[in-house]
């Protein structure tokens, strides 16, 4: 049976990758929902993003919700010097014609798991955790029904991508990641140290750009916007992917390496705010909560997204 999937996200180029491949793989992945949240951008945009993926995909039927329009706490903090006004620059896509649905997406995430039966659904985050922990929070009897979270978050060798200590989905809210991550659910977390080992390189986007249909065209313009702010900060030869290890660890697990250990979140520091700090060598005797991933097979990550999105319009 394919697995039962909520996506909670802000798209974002790479957020737009990561529902592609999870919409071109029915047979191992049951998308019941998107929600959509603020994050690269404002909520407006994710939620009218999100739609847009949904078409480009051929998969118009499939549900797409807004939820939080800013940090449980604190001011919204956006992202558009990485991914530019729309959130996805770079490919020109009509706008979407697909209805955004009535119902809040925390009720939804809500409904959703109170409806289907305990540990059946995961939830994939790709941005901050504002609407997971708005529902735990609302709805606490729905925490033991996830399976798991598989989320794209924080860091520890590579440390901060928005500030020194910060990678930025936590950062944007690290009172909800907090939540998330006391919840006492699964998690499995897609931190930079991997995801910045799923460098889109040139002959990578080429390969995206030859398959011709819309949507490898659509990743490759994409991504060849998206590279040039990574190329400039980091001097790499191309963008990290990295909310897509979020799907492709749904369809490939044994494409990552990782380590169950502790992470916690701050949220008290002015200097340190948003750091995930991830006890890698166990040494604060704290409980293990998160399987915490340093190391992929960049080949077989790019040759699984490759083939999967051939297989879209």
């Amino acid at each position: 049976m394919p697995r039962k999937i909520i996506i909670d996200t802000d798209p974002g180029q790479d957020d737009a990758v990561a529902i592609l491949l999870a919409l071109a793989s029915p047979e191992e992945i049951d998308v019941l929902g998107i929600t959509a949240v603020a994050g690269n951008v404002p909520l407006s945009l994710t939620a009218r993003n999100a739609r847009i993926i949904c078409e480009l995909a051929g998969r118009p039927e499939v549900k797409v919700f807004a939820g939080c329009d800013r940090p449980m706490i604190r001011p919204l903090v956006t992202a558009e010097h990485v991914h530019g006004q729309t959130g996805l620059n770079g490919p020109v896509l009509p706008d979407p014609t697909m209805p955004l649905q009535d119902q809040h997406g925390v009720d939804f995430i809500i409904e959703t798991l109170r409806r289907e039966d305990a540990g059946t659904v995961t939830l994939c985050v790709l941005g901050p955790l504002t609407n997971i922990a708005m529902a735990f929070k609302m709805a606490p009897d729905i925490v033991e029904k996830v399976e798991e979270i598989v989320l794209m978050g924080g860091a520890y060798f590579e440390v901060g991508n928005i500030t020194p200590a910060a990678e930025f989905n936590i950062y944007v809210d690290p009172d909800a990641a907090a939540v998330v991550f006391g919840a006492g659910v699964p998690l499995v977390v897609m931190p930079l140290d991997v995801t910045h080992k799923a460098l889109v390189t040139r002959a990578r986007i080429e390969a995206f750009r030859s398959l011709g249909n819309a949507s490898g065209i659509a990743v490759a313009e994409m991504t060849d916007f998206f590279e040039r702010f990574d190329k400039e900060k980091y001097g790499s030869d191309g963008a990290p992917l990295h909310d897509p290890c979020v799907t492709a660890y749904l369809l490939q697990p044994d494409l990552f390496q990782g380590r169950q250990i502790n992470v916690e979140i701050e949220t008290g520091s002015e200097l340190t705010l948003g750091m995930t700090v991830a006890d890698w060598w166990g040494v604060s005797g704290r409980k293990d909560n998160a399987l915490f991933v340093g190391n992929l097979d960049a080949d077989g990550f790019f040759a699984l997204l490759t083939e999967r999105i051939a297989r879209l319009p």
